[in-house]
C-alpha cells in the first residue's frame, strides 16, 4: 500500500490497517423482489459517472489511442523476438502465453467469475442487497485490521479526491467470516473472496493483480496464522 494511502485510513478513518485495497463488485444479479423489498429496497447498481467523470474519461481517450498503438507496437516487437528465439525460449513464451487462459479457467472452477453464492437470505446476500444503499460509489476500500474486515467509500459516487471523502460505510466483526485468495501462489489474480460463518460468499475484485490484499494473506499463510477474518 502506499504511504499516502494509508496515512489518508489513519488519519481520516481512524484505523491501523494490517492491509487494504481498492475493490469493487461484479453485477449484482436481480434479487426476488420480496426479499430486496425487506432488505429496504435499496439500489443494486452503482451511480451513474457524473458529468465531470465523463468529461475526464473523454480527455483520456487520446491517451488511451496511443497506448493501443504502444500495445500493438510491442506485440509486433515480440513476435519478432519469438522468431529469433531459440526452441527452450520459444516454450517458455508459449507457457507464459497459456498462463491468463489456466487462469480464467481456475476463476471459473472456484466460482470468482461470479458475484455471490446465490442465496439472498444469508449474509453475503444481505449484504449486497445494502451494498449500493450505503454508499452509491462503485468501489469499496476493503480494509484489514484488529480482526475486522472493514469497508470504506465516499457517500456518492465521484471521480476525483476519493480518498479524501471516503467514509466507513460497513464492517464485518471477527468470527462471522474470513477473506481469502481461493489462487493463493497459483496466480497473480484481481479475484479475493469473503466467506462468511453461513457458509455464503461474495467475491471482490481488487484494482491489481496480487495487491496488497493479496500479498498480505499470502504471508499470513507462509507464517501459520488465518488469513484475514477468521471465524
Amino acid at each position: 500500500m502506499s504511504s499516502r494511502t494509508e496515512s489518508s485510513t489513519r488519519t481520516r478513518l481512524g484505523i491501523t490497517p494490517d492491509a487494504e485495497a481498492w475493490c469493487q463488485l461484479g453485477k449484482i444479479p436481480k434479487s426476488p423482489s420480496d426479499i430486496h423489498q425487506a432488505a429496504g429496497a435499496g439500489p443494486l447498481r452503482p451511480a451513474f459517472i457524473r458529468p465531470l467523470g465523463i468529461f475526464g474519461v473523454a480527455l483520456g481517450a487520446p491517451l488511451m489511442f496511443i497506448g493501443l498503438l504502444l500495445g500493438l507496437l510491442a506485440s509486433g516487437a515480440e513476435t519478432l523476438e519469438v522468431l529469433l528465439s531459440t526452441k527452450e525460449e520459444r516454450e517458455r513464451a508459449r507457457a507464459k502465453r497459456l498462463e491468463p487462459k489456466q487462469r480464467d479457467a481456475a476463476i471459473v472452477e472456484h466460482g470468482l467469475d461470479k458475484t455471490f453464492d446465490g442465496d439472498w437470505s444469508k449474509a453475503a446476500g444481505q449484504l449486497l442487497l445494502r451494498w449500493y444503499g450505503q454508499s452509491s460509489h462503485h468501489q469499496r476500500f476493503v480494509i484489514l485490521t484488529e480482526g475486522r474486515i472493514v469497508f470504506a467509500a465516499p457517500p456518492k459516487r465521484v471521480s476525483v479526491r476519493t480518498e479524501s471523502r471516503m467514509r466507513l460505510v460497513a464492517e464485518i466483526p471477527a468470527g462471522e467470516a474470513v477473506i481469502e485468495d481461493p489462487l493463493l501462489g497459483a496466480y497473480d489474480s484481481d479475484r479475493l473472496r469473503v466467506r462468511f460463518v453461513d457458509g455464503s460468499w461474495l467475491t471482490l475484485i481488487t484494482e491489481e493483480r496480487r495487491g496488497d490484499l493479496h500479498m498480505y494473506l499470502m504471508r499470513t499463510a507462509h507464517s501459520g496464522e488465518v488469513s484475514g477474518v477468521g471465524a
